[in-house]
């Protein structure tokens, strides 16, 4: 029996089950005795006895057993799970009795929650990553609602879907996610399979980690929690005690796929950042030094000592342009003329690809940055590279893709 069909009647609906009630009235006047059977595995006997005009009702459980925080937990989550989707991601398929016609398949679902009351919905990228048609089940209303992609951000595994802005939605309160601290309280929840939501309490277990973003950049700063995670809870909510959401849940650490006590939600000011620019811009606007640069191990490779970045293309009309950035290229001969090599950005040290992208988060098109290169000007009498430290001002502008 699933999940789904095990639940207790009402009580009056209960009496009107072929379970069959009996009832026996006793001599006195206005007192009776009565008992109901119930057939089946685990059938009892219920005896009651009512005086005068008392009216038969069962006794309701005494809220009195909770605790203060059950309490407190149990209120947070009735205020916040209708806030909570269900995101389904559908792929057109050839079905084999429709020649002609394509059919919608559900290649994959998780999570997602109602950002504002004009329909927009936050989810993983990842869950909605290569879908033909996408569905959002939201709580009260028995059909999902065909959602538009309105962007998405692979960098931090974010997507933004819109539904029909006419529904009446209640969205989730926004908090900030930098006054977060270690043991505060965290509470995961996900809408994973549409038919009813689920509820996890854990702690903030750690604060600033990274991890690898789907499209291989690190995503800085993010929460690591121990409320338990499943796949299906991808793109819900982290919220506080407080019912503001502080996260988004985005990854569990764990080998079997299920959850493994480790956590990690992006951290909601972030969210928030990327969200205004895909609302408002339907895309993001990352910025760019406008340099392609080579892979870390080609330095020690040249000979070159490790640390720094090495520029191997300097694109045109770019603020590295601008600033006379020199790329990497070839002489008459075939000889690998280096270009110059970044080792800081506003004097923080530059010394893999891994810390370019980290001093260029959170910064903004059209900021002006002090760049520190390293540019090789001749070879000495031995052969090795003479080189010196300069410094130059760049614009920063809008990564092209």
């Amino acid at each position: 029996m699933s999940a789904r069909t095990l639940r207790w009647l009402p009580w009056r609906a209960a009496w009107r089950t072929p379970w069959a009630a009996a009832r026996v009235w006793s001599g006195e006047k206005g007192r009776r005795t009565g008992g109901a059977a119930l057939a089946g595995a685990g059938a009892g006997v219920a005896l009651w006895s009512v005086s005068g005009a008392a009216a038969c009702e069962p006794r309701k459980p005494s809220e009195s057993r909770l605790t203060a925080e059950e309490r407190s937990t149990i209120a947070l989550f009735n205020a916040s799970s209708d806030a909570v989707v269900h995101v389904t991601n559908l792929s057109s398929q050839r079905g084999p009795f429709a020649a002609y016609h394509d059919e919608a398949v559900p290649q994959g679902a998780g999570s997602g929650f109602i950002w504002d009351s004009r329909g927009h919905i936050v989810t993983n990228f990842h869950v909605v990553q290569g879908a033909a048609q996408l569905a959002v089940t939201v709580a009260g209303y028995p059909e999902p609602f065909a959602a538009r992609l309105v962007g998405c951000d692979p960098e931090k595994d974010l997507a933004v879907l819109r539904i029909d802005p006419s529904v009446r939605l209640t969205p989730l309160p926004i908090g900030t996610s930098g006054n977060l601290q270690v043991g505060q309280k965290a509470i995961a929840i996900g809408n994973p399979f549409g038919l009813d939501h689920t509820l996890t309490t854990g702690v903030i277990s750690g604060l600033g980690r990274e991890i690898e973003g789907r499209a291989g950049r690190p995503i800085q700063d993010v929460i690591q929690t121990d409320a338990a995670m499943n796949p299906g809870n991808s793109g819900g909510p982290l919220i506080d005690s407080t019912g503001k959401v502080i996260g988004v849940n985005t990854a569990i650490y764990s080998p079997s796929g299920a959850s493994a006590g480790i956590g990690f939600a992006i951290p909601i000011d972030m969210v928030r950042a990327s969200v205004e620019q895909l609302v408002r811009h339907g895309r993001i606007m990352r910025p760019s030094l406008g340099v392609s640069i080579a892979p870390d191990h080609l330095l020690p490779r040249l000979g070159l000592p490790e640390g720094g970045v090495l520029v191997m293309r300097v694109h045109p009309g770019s603020g590295a342009a601008a600033a006379g950035m020199r790329p990497t290229t070839r002489d008459f001969s075939g000889r690998v003329i280096l270009g110059d090599i970044i080792v800081a950005l506003d004097k923080a040290p530059i010394y893999t690809a891994v810390d370019l992208f980290r001093a260029l988060e959170g910064r903004r098109v059209g900021e002006e940055l002090q760049v520190t290169v390293r540019r090789t000007e001749s070879l000495g009498n031995d052969g090795s590279p003479r080189q010196r430290d300069l410094q130059m001002r760049i614009e920063l502008g809008e990564l092209s893709r």
